[in-house]
C-alpha cells in the first residue's frame, strides 16, 4: 500500500475549485477541496443531502450561512447539517486553501 499526501499534486493555476474524492462508501464520502481565491457564484447556495464536517488544512476561508458567516483558518473545522444552506464567500487569493470534507449519514 502506498500513502498519498493531501498537499501533493496541487496545480499552479485553478480556473475552478478542485474537488478530489478520496473515499466513497455507503454513508460517507471524503474529499479534498482546493480553492485559490474562489467563491461560490453570486446567488448560489449549497443545499446538500448529507451532513458535512469540513476542516481547513491550509489557507483561509469564509463561509456564509443564511443566519451569519464564519472565518476559517488552518485547523478550524465546522459541522454543517444536511440541508443547511451555505456558500463559500471568500478564500485566500495569495495561496491555496486546502479543505478536507467528510460527507456522512444516509443520503436523503
Amino acid at each position: 500500500m502506498t500513502p498519498t499526501n493531501l498537499f501533493a499534486d496541487l496545480p499552479g493555476h485553478l480556473p475552478d475549485e478542485l474537488f478530489t474524492t478520496l473515499l466513497d462508501a455507503a454513508e460517507v464520502r471524503i474529499e479534498r477541496i482546493v480553492s485559490h481565491g474562489h467563491a461560490s457564484p453570486e446567488g448560489f447556495w449549497y443545499d446538500q443531502d448529507q451532513d458535512e464536517w469540513v476542516v481547513v488544512l491550509k489557507g483561509q476561508a469564509r463561509l456564509r450561512f443564511q443566519d451569519g458567516q464564519i472565518e476559517l483558518e488552518p485547523g478550524d473545522f465546522v459541522n454543517i447539517p444536511a440541508r443547511k444552506k451555505h456558500r463559500v464567500e471568500w478564500t485566500a487569493p495569495n495561496e491555496p486553501t486546502i479543505w478536507l470534507a467528510v460527507h456522512y449519514g444516509a443520503r436523503r
